[in-house]
């Protein structure tokens, strides 16, 4: 049982990125998700949620019309699209899913039960 996260990488501000986070070992049809971010130095923060049919999105403050999250639940993942990224976006960004919980209008998601592993984004010219 695990989630796996991947995308992430350098890219330039301005440039754009997709991560994914795919599910094995258990099916997140059930699951709100989210997605998380730490910068060096930082706490970590919630950066957006998404309920369990995805006609919900919420997303932090410092994301909202940059970032989209969706689910394919036939593919068992989460995505999360950024663009016209940001120096200060620069963190690991990590996947968690919840079963019995609900997404903040923050973007915070709440009673993680599993997290992935982390992703790596890098925004530097």
């Amino acid at each position: 049982v695990q989630l796996q996260a991947s995308g992430g990488g350098l890219v330039q501000p301005g440039g754009s990125l997709r991560l994914s986070c795919a599910a094995s070992g258990f099916s997140l049809d059930y699951y709100v998700l989210g997605w998380f971010r730490q910068a060096p130095g930082k706490e970590r923060e919630g950066v957006s949620c998404i309920s369990v049919r995805g006609g919900s999105t919420y997303y932090a403050d410092s994301v909202k019309g940059r970032f989209t999250i969706s689910r394919d639940n036939a593919k068992n993942t989460v995505y999360l699209q950024m663009n016209s990224l940001k120096p200060e976006d620069t963190a690991v960004y990590y996947c968690a899913a919840a079963r019995s919980a609900g997404c903040l209008s923050s973007g915070y998601l709440l009673g993680r039960d599993y997290w992935g592993q982390g992703t790596l984004v890098t925004v530097s010219s």
